[in-house]
């Protein structure tokens, strides 16, 4: 590894450091950044946060991390934008989801072991995937048989 990825390393971290763990709360062990503090700015804060998150990935694209591993990163950065959005709960989610931490993690582990990360990577892609198929044909079908409950009713056949 050269000092170019040393040092790109080094600033992941630190940034990720923080925007997820970077303020102790006094008399919990528990730590917070400044993602979770920037979503409780409504409309910017979660913008904010996912894009500063982005920064990360776009590093890791640099270091060559491959798609699935940097899909799996996205889909990170996407959940804690998802749930962050969510007025107060999604601000305590932000707090507990510290995606910038699982990403450089991802990364690190990417890096020093890539075969097994990208499987693991490539697995993980694929089973959200097929629950996003699953929770969409359930949501298909209830709409149907909403459709068709109401249409009984109204028409009383």
């Amino acid at each position: 590894m050269n000092r170019e990825q040393t040092l790109s390393r080094e600033r992941l971290n630190k940034l990720a450091w923080l925007l997820d763990n970077s303020i102790p709360l006094p008399g919990t062990g528990f730590r917070i950044g400044l993602d979770g503090l920037l979503g409780l700015l409504p409309g910017v804060g979660d913008t904010v946060g996912a894009l500063l998150s982005s920064y990360i990935l776009t590093e890791a694209g640099k270091l060559g991390a491959p798609r699935s591993v940097l899909l799996k990163m996205a889909l990170n950065v996407a959940v804690d934008a998802i749930f962050g959005a969510i007025p107060f709960f999604g601000d305590l989610f932000d707090f507990t989801w510290k995606a910038n931490l699982r990403n450089v993690r991802l990364l690190e582990s990417y890096l020093e072991k890539p075969r097994k990360t990208v499987a693991v990577s490539r697995a993980y892609v694929w089973g959200l995937a097929a629950i996003l198929v699953v929770f969409v044909l359930f949501m298909f079908t209830l709409g149907v048989l909403a459709i068709r409950w109401i249409w009984l009713t109204l028409t009383g056949v």
